[in-house]
């Protein structure tokens, strides 16, 4: 029963359950057990050395059956199988040969065993004894060994020879093997080295000998083999084994070799490899961007030197998806494009496409032509997408700056009312603009030929433009076109004076063939020109008229003479007055800058000392020391104000060219505290450079930046917006009057979002001492934009402020230039 059923671990407890070890030894006998449950063989030393295995490892059925001759592995099969079948009887009698696992030598045994069935029909044990009846075979057929041996070769239909001896002398090959020799079957029966002289130098045949020697068995795939087959040298691969074969003695004696012809598919596979490398080296040498994405991932499999510079990323992505390798392309249309190409198999074509790229780390706007293909294996399926890319980034922008100028260009030429013409030497067709046609009174699509172009030209300048047209497309000549004519009035078209301009272009052969220019209308110009003409005309009449008068008065200038000489010198007095006043003044600022300051100095540190140690006694009289300092300060203050005020006044420095950004940058720099605290923001444009005096421009900055911090109103940060621009001494405010005139200045703008003022009081600011504001509001001395007036007109400028309450100032500096 299956529940009784105790497997045997070792051989020596089979034998002695059988009790007939004697009698088995005598005949020859080993016994063996198969386990039903396991599948594991069971034997003993006779019957492992039936298939020549030289250690007692535990086998099961499965490893055992790949120790029998190939030719016997089905019919053992079905023996083991029908004996394990109830219908059966449960007889087993099964004659095969084994190939020696260890040893390499054939032979036949034959086993003979019984299965035992319960009462459900399984079997749970099933064991026999084995005898090898190799001799026995031998003897059987001695008479026909090579027959048989070879009608069991001829019969396999892998190519399959038998080499005999030393010499290797091909002593049996079927049909397979002679057809891969390419000899015929006259081969049999001679040296292997003989029969296939191509393989002298070989390898194939030292291997041979060798394995005669230690009879190990010998595996090799896809060996290259140089075979002369039909007269013809070629090369050739095989999967092929050489397996010693060994007498009943153990002796080697021959060795059969058996092989697969794989040339095709070695062949096909060095196709598909020097495919690869040609399409990678044509790739690498393409004069584009190639690359190949394979999968459903557009995992980056094939890329040349271009594409990877176009990307800015190296080989080193090469094996990743291309989102992970260029996630700056996640939000761009590409990547649903190669979607889509993967997924129709439909190309798509792109033309000047803008990509934003990361490289070198920073991005950058590229353009591209390029094609998505679909990319195909050997049967047609869709395996990825092959890329191919052009970087037209320089000539998009060229186009774009192309367009711009010829946009600026049609602009100009709107603007300036031009008429543009080009004509083909060649046809003697001409194209107008649509206003020149409309000068000349032709329509829209009408053919323009030099007749029809002459047909509303005064005659009197038709000659004259003709001759201009002729020495400009002369050989040999500038090639410029420069005439005058008149168009005479014509339906509702009034006369029009036109002044045509044009260059001519030559070929290689000096042939001038074409020919572009614009015409201007100059009517109005020319009317205005002969009207100053006739003024000329009649001025030059009056003024030969006013000489006349000028002889009589000069008369009377020789008597003025002496007067005027009178005046030069109170004139001169008068300067050495203004002199002597500049040194007092320089005197009463030396005084006030020490004299002055040093009294009020005095004051300040007595009154500290004094509520330093006295505070206690003077009870509320430290109030009125208090005040004391701060009149004093005040007073530092306005002293130091009319100094600075006394200097500008005063002040003969050189002027210099000047930057006006490095001077505002040094005030920046010395109100850096001050714009920190408030929190205010200064917005800078740029500004010019201009002739003038440093330290006085510095001045005027440092008052205007100080009045917009300190004018601010409650809970603002304060914004000053600094900005400069040209202006024609036209284009002047009616209040604006520089001390210089010039035919342009240098309108720098000063504009905060403080308090601002009333208009009404914008001479007033300007003015020493002037006061808006209380002292108690914001401190100041009321001379701070006096000085900047000062400055302006020392530069030859004027100052203005343009304001309403609560909306901030903005003072306005004119500079000449």
């Amino acid at each position: 029963m299956p529940g009784d059923h105790q497997p045997f671990d070792i051989p020596q407890a089979l034998t002695e359950r059988l009790d007939i070890r004697f009698a088995l030894g005598a005949a020859g006998l080993g016994v063996w057990e198969l386990d039903p449950l396991t599948n594991l063989l069971n034997w003993d030393d006779r019957c492992r050395n039936m298939f020549g295995l030289a250690h007692d490892n535990p086998l099961t059925f499965e490893q055992v059956i790949h120790y029998v001759h190939p030719d016997d592995v089905d019919a053992v099969n079905q023996a083991v199988k029908w004996a394990m079948n109830p219908n059966s009887g449960g007889s087993y009698d099964c004659t095969f040969r084994t190939l020696g696992a260890d040893d390499g030598v054939l032979r036949w045994v034959r086993f003979i065993g019984q299965s035992y069935f319960n009462d459900a029909g399984e079997v749970y044990r099933f064991a026999g004894v084995a005898q090898d009846v190799t001799k026995d075979i031998q003897r059987k057929h001695r008479a026909e060994p090579a027959d048989r041996f070879r009608m069991l070769i001829e019969e396999t239909p892998v190519a399959t020879c038998l080499y005999v001896g030393r010499q290797l002398t091909i002593e049996v090959a079927n049909k397979a093997m002679i057809a891969v020799w390419g000899k015929g079957p006259s081969v049999i029966g001679k040296p292997l080295a003989e029969a296939l002289p191509e393989l002298r130098g070989d390898e194939m045949i030292p291997l041979l000998d060798e394995l005669l020697t230690n009879g190990m068995t010998y595996e090799a795939k896809a060996g290259r083999t140089d075979l002369v087959v039909n007269g013809v040298l070629g090369t050739y691969y095989f999967d092929y084994s050489f397996r010693p074969l060994r007498d009943t003695d153990g002796a080697i004696y021959a060795i059969m070799e058996t092989a697969v012809d794989v040339t095709q598919e070695v062949n096909a596979h060095q196709q598909l490899q020097d495919s690869e490398a040609r399409f990678r080296s044509i790739v690498e040498q393409a004069p584009m961007a190639i690359g190949v994405l394979r999968g459903r991932n557009l995992v980056i499999e094939v890329g040349n030197k271009r594409i990877f510079d176009l990307w800015g990323k190296d080989y080193t992505i090469l094996g990743l998806p291309i989102l992970e390798a260029l996630p700056e392309l996640k939000e761009q249309k590409f990547i649903p494009l190669l979607e889509g190409v993967y997924k129709t198999g439909q190309p798509y074509v792109g033309t000047s496409v803008p990509a934003q790229l990361v490289r070198q780390g920073q991005w950058e706007t590229l353009y591209f032509d390029f094609v998505y293909t679909p990319f195909r294996d050997a049967a047609g399926d869709i395996t990825g997408v092959m890329v191919l890319a052009i970087d037209v980034t320089a000539q998009v922008l060229t186009q774009q700056a192309m367009e711009e100028a010829s946009n600026n260009l049609r602009g100009a030429i709107e603007l300036a009312q031009l008429g543009t013409w080009e004509m083909d030497l060649t046809t003697g067709l001409i194209e107008y603009s649509g206003r020149l046609r409309e000068w000349h009174g032709l329509t829209a699509h009408e053919v323009i030929t030099r007749e029809r172009a002459y047909r509303f030209v005064r005659p009197a300048d038709g000659e004259r433009v003709r001759a201009s047209m002729a020495q400009a497309i002369k050989a040999g000549g500038n090639g410029f076109y420069d005439v005058e004519y008149c168009i005479e009035a014509h339906g509702d078209s009034q006369e029009r004076i036109l002044h045509a301009q044009g260059k001519a272009y030559f070929n290689e052969q000096g042939e001038a063939y074409k020919i572009t220019g614009t015409v201007q209308d100059v009517t109005q110009q020319r009317q205005v020109q002969l009207a100053l003409e006739q003024q000329v005309q009649q001025r030059t009449e009056a003024l030969a008229a006013a000489n006349e008068k000028l002889l009589a008065t000069n008369e009377e200038l020789a008597g003025a003479n002496a007067e005027h000489t009178a005046i030069i010198d109170e004139l001169a007095r008068s300067n050495q007055l203004v002199t002597r006043s500049n040194r007092n003044l320089e005197q009463f600022a030396y005084i006030a800058s020490h004299d002055l300051q040093e009294p009020l100095r005095k004051v300040q540190q007595f009154g500290d000392l004094l509520l330093t140690q006295y505070a206690a006694e003077l009870g509320s009289g430290t109030d009125y020391l208090v005040r004391m300092k701060s009149a004093a300060s005040r007073m530092s203050t306005l002293i130091k104000d009319l100094l600075s005020f006394s200097r500008i006044s005063t002040n003969q420095e050189g002027y210099e060219l000047i930057s006006l950004e490095e001077v505002l940058a040094s005030v920046l720099s010395d109100l850096e505290v001050a714009i920190h605290e408030v929190g205010a923001v200064v917005e800078v444009q740029p500004l010019p450079t201009l002739f003038g005096s440093r330290s006085q421009i510095g001045q005027l900055f440092q008052n205007l930046l100080g009045n917009a911090l300190k004018f601010r109103r409650p809970a603002t940060a304060p914004v000053i917006k600094i900005r400069a621009e040209l202006v024609a001494i036209n284009q002047l405010p009616p209040s604006v009057r520089p001390m210089q005139e010039a035919p342009f200045y240098q309108r720098i703008d000063v504009a905060d979002n403080g308090i601002g003022f009333d208009e009404k009081y914008v001479d007033r600011i300007f003015q020493v001492f002037q006061r808006l504001h209380g002292k108690s509001e914001y401190a100041g001395t009321g001379i701070g934009l006096a000085i900047c007036e000062k400055v302006a007109i020392n530069h030859g400028g004027a100052i203005t402020a343009t304001s309403q309450p609560g909306q901030g100032a903005t003072f306005s500096v004119y500079l000449p230039i």
